[in-house]
């Protein structure tokens, strides 16, 4: 997997675009009401009253289990691995994203845990080790059997349904973090200097800047 020519052009657009889409919604149906930061000190960003709830709520739970965790960091770093821009998946605190937002959209729980745990089954029947304890050729031939839709087997569909899930979550974990932004050199909206309108449109319609415009609202 060519992290720059697929992860990158993919994650950005259609892959992640359905959770962060969800959550966008979400937060758009929320109060515009400044909240205090949250005084447990969990986050210092402005949150409504609702929204502090929400995550002290979410945050005091624990929904995947120590070993699952292990399993979702190490195919995090499978899919989006450090290279010479940046850092990995996990170093992006990506499977925390993951362990999150399970918890805010359920809905993704029973096919995460679903999917951890064929992919437990298949490492023990070909290798009777779990997924964390196969060595990488090990893990990559398993991945190789579900990473790819278009090729893979009737029988790895369970499998790749669950890939594609983690796929998705990984790519928006990772590319909604100030390391996954600098990875494809997203700098955002900056400000900018405007001078006016080019002298030779408004000579060509027949139109120019008074002085006191040229002070006060063109030159910067």
């Amino acid at each position: 997997m060519d992290r720059r020519k697929s992860l990158k052009a993919l994650a950005v657009g259609t892959i992640s675009a359905g959770v962060l889409l969800e959550v966008a919604c979400k937060d758009d149906k929320k109060k515009d009401e400044k909240a205090k930061p949250a005084s447990d000190g969990a986050s210092t960003l402005d949150r409504t009253p609702e929204e502090t709830e929400r995550y002290k709520e979410i945050t005091s739970k624990t929904f995947f289990t120590a070993a699952e965790m292990a399993t979702i960091t190490v195919l995090a770093d499978i899919i989006i691995p450090k290279d010479e821009v940046s850092g990995s998946a996990s170093e992006a605190k990506v499977p925390d994203f993951i362990e999150y937002i399970v918890k805010e959209m359920p809905q993704h729980q029973i096919p995460m845990r679903g999917g951890l745990r064929w992919l437990e089954m298949q490492c023990l029947k070909r290798f009777n080790k779990s997924f964390v304890d196969c060595d990488e050729k090990q893990r990559i031939e398993v991945v190789d059997d579900i990473a790819y839709p278009a090729k893979a087997k009737p029988e790895m569909a369970q499998g790749v349904a669950f890939f594609n899930l983690m796929r998705n979550l990984t790519a928006s974990g990772f590319y909604t973090t100030e390391m996954g932004c600098n990875d494809i050199g997203y700098a955002g909206n900056k400000p900018n200097a405007w001078n006016g309108v080019p002298d030779d449109v408004l000579k060509q319609y027949g139109m120019a800047y008074t002085e006191k415009e040229m002070k006060e609202c063109a030159q910067y």
